[in-house]
């Protein structure tokens, strides 16, 4: 799996696996000091999602606890993540200092992205209100209602293809502390269906007054997204854009480059991509004198030629 690891940090704290049920749990590390994961652990033990938490409820300081990664809750390819959701929002009295959740944190080994099943995450942004960072891995059955949310600084979510309803449910949302957008929109052969249209609100940055980070990659429609971002208001205040990881080509980053200027970023990404060499070219002599730090490398972007001459071209994670 291409940039999905397993979560490493969260909230800026190391994660850490709460003890199976046949480990020790003497010497765990102070409550607020990591990421707490906790999963059920497929392919090690027998224990249901709900009693491994169960025994992190009765094992850990929970008052403490500010980062919590949810890790499998058993084959997600059979069983969807709302039994998890609604576990959560029932404990939330017992998490006052939550800060960060990020559900889903699964291994190609246990299930394919592709092949999470997800439900509507948006009961725990309103079970939470003081979350400040939230993230998702999976898009098959992904909703996001949209909501306000007062604290909410990252959001982000990880996937083969991500439904347009969870696309409009984003733009749809008042997430008036937002800092760090990131949506791996993904390709419609795995459940990503929106278009550049459900993007615009958005690109409008109305409802994002703080955001300074922006990802919309993974795509399979790359070019038509930079088109749009090129005029999009909310570029003159970010710092970072990034649309790696999907199908750009020179079409897309000329109509990039034909837009607003791009001088003010701190970081363009669009690693993963089909540049020519003259358009890498273009890209750095317009943007590295500004002091931009440009990614460009191609990395794993894969391309196949049939024989009448079709090209073929992938995004970094499908399946």
């Amino acid at each position: 799996m291409y940039d999905a690891d397993e979560i490493e940090t969260l909230y800026g704290l190391p994660a850490h696996d709460f003890p199976a049920p046949d480990e020790p749990v003497d010497g765990l590390p102070a409550a607020d000091s990591v990421a707490w994961r906790v999963s059920s652990r497929l392919y090690e033990v027998d224990e249901e999602w709900t009693k491994a938490f169960g025994r992190f409820c009765a094992g850990v300081d929970t008052t403490r606890v500010r980062a919590l990664v949810v890790g499998a809750w058993g084959a997600a390819y059979e069983g969807d993540s709302s039994e998890v959701v609604e576990t959560l929002v029932a404990a939330r009295d017992r998490f006052p200092a939550l800060r960060a959740i990020f559900l889903g944190d699964i291994s190609m080994e246990e299930a394919e992205i592709s092949w999470i099943s997800q439900s509507d995450v948006t009961p725990l942004l309103a079970a939470y209100p003081a979350l400040e960072e939230f993230g998702v891995r999976g898009g098959s059955g992904l909703e996001f209602t949209p909501l306000r949310h007062e604290g909410l600084r990252r959001l982000e979510a990880q996937a083969g293809g991500l439904p347009a309803a969870m696309v409009r449910g984003v733009g749809a949302s008042d997430l008036p502390a937002l800092e760090h957008l990131d949506l791996w929109l993904g390709t419609p052969d795995y459940g990503g269906d929106s278009e550049v249209a459900d993007l615009e609100p958005i690109l409008s940055g109305a409802r994002l007054p703080k955001l300074r980070h922006l990802a919309l990659r993974n795509s399979e429609m790359q070019d038509a997204v930079a088109a749009a971002v090129a005029a999009a208001p909310v570029v003159a205040r970010l710092e970072v854009l990034d649309m790696s990881m999907g199908v750009l080509t020179d079409e897309g980053v000329g109509a990039l480059l034909g837009g607003q200027p791009l001088t003010h970023l701190r970081r363009l990404d669009l690693h993963h991509n089909y540049l020519s060499e003259p358009m890498r070219d273009r890209l750095r002599q317009v943007l590295e004198p500004a002091g931009v730090e440009l990614e460009l490398e191609r990395g794993d972007a894969d391309e196949d030629t049939e024989d009448d001459g079709t090209v073929w071209r992938y995004v970094a994670v499908g399946e």
